[in-house]
């Protein structure tokens, strides 16, 4: 095991009307080199805040109260400014979910991804330029020198993401986090994205982080799976455990809500998790999935229930699986 990436009890808040509100809540998982994990949940589960927090990328009003964000062995959240802006494009590449608010409508996308390599590497603009067209014939841009004189606007959706992915990979980086990156793509685009995310993980050992709420997207690339909700790692483990044999009831609905031929209910509607995700600053007490959970029992009305193995590769929060008379004691 090469661990690349890992996290120690992370817990990010924001300014409420009173008091600071944790948004991210004792967060902890580790990422290892050439492993493609995927961060799931709803929106408002945590997970792109929990990202933001790797590169220390999150709005002016938010902070980091406790934990450790180890790249290797060195803690990010103990770097300078000016040494996390080596990381942030270094060591550790971000895609975004919509290029197009991410690259400059007034500059060449070959421009933008040669300036992106000379920030991490010292050569002339001119080779700094071939080195944009062989990244963007490396994330299969067709015609690159020529592309390269083109500006965003004039890229399709696939190829504009496919533009952010080769400046993500300029600095030849360890880690790459991209953020729901197939989001506003079509299916057929979405295929290819991933596709080549992987080839990418497969050629150059990289580590890859898919931050998502899509199953089926985690289905068709993720070796490992951790499920977020209200801020909280609520599950951990292979993504064919899971997918098998889910431990919390969150993922099971998750994965019960997916879309998929014949899985209308009897009034012909689609499944979903009844009711939404909780605002940070009005979290139920006990269990934070109680009030939407169908197996809901006394305790998780009164109880947050701890992170605890189960099964030989899993870990989950929930008292389905935890001794009920030691969590009783507890309280």
């Amino acid at each position: 095991m090469d661990r690349i990436l890992s996290l120690h009890g992370l817990t990010v808040s924001f300014p409420g009307r009173e008091t600071w509100v944790p948004v991210v809540r004792d967060v902890s998982f580790g990422l290892d080199r050439g492993e493609f994990l995927g961060l799931v949940g709803e929106s408002g589960s945590g997970k792109s805040m929990t990202a933001l927090s790797i590169l220390r990328l999150l709005p002016q009003n938010g902070r980091i109260d406790t934990g450790k964000i180890l790249l290797e062995d060195v803690d990010l959240l103990q770097l300078s400014e000016s040494e996390m802006r080596s990381v942030r494009g270094g060591r550790v590449g971000m895609i975004f979910q919509e290029p197009m608010t991410a690259l400059n409508p007034v500059l060449t996308v070959g421009f933008q991804i040669a300036e992106a390599v000379r920030a991490h590497h010292e050569m002339p603009r001119q080779s700094a330029m071939q080195q944009a067209e062989r990244l963007m014939d490396r994330v299969a841009i067709p015609d690159a020198k020529n592309r390269l004189k083109d500006y965003p606007h004039q890229l399709s959706g696939g190829q504009r993401q496919r533009v952010m992915i080769a400046m993500a990979l300029a600095s030849d980086p360890d880690l790459l986090i991209a953020d729901e990156p197939t989001t506003a793509l079509d299916v057929t685009v979405q295929a290819q994205i991933l596709e080549l995310l992987e080839e990418l993980r497969r050629d150059l050992n990289l580590a890859i982080l898919l931050i998502t709420h899509d199953l089926g997207v985690v289905a068709e690339t993720c070796s490992r799976v951790v499920v977020m909700y209200a801020g909280q790692v609520v599950e951990e483990g292979s993504a064919r455990g899971i997918f098998d044999r889910p431990a919390h009831p969150y993922t099971r609905g998750l994965l019960h809500a997916m879309p998929r031929l014949g899985t209308r209910s009897e009034e012909g509607r689609l499944a979903t998790i009844p009711g939404q995700v909780p605002e940070p600053s009005r979290l139920p007490a006990g269990c934070a999935f109680h009030p939407r959970c169908v197996e809901v029992m006394d305790i998780c009305c009164t109880t947050g229930p701890r992170l605890l193995p189960f099964e030989a590769d899993r870990i989950t929060r929930c008292f389905l699986h935890q001794d009920l008379e030691i969590a009783k004691e507890s309280q």
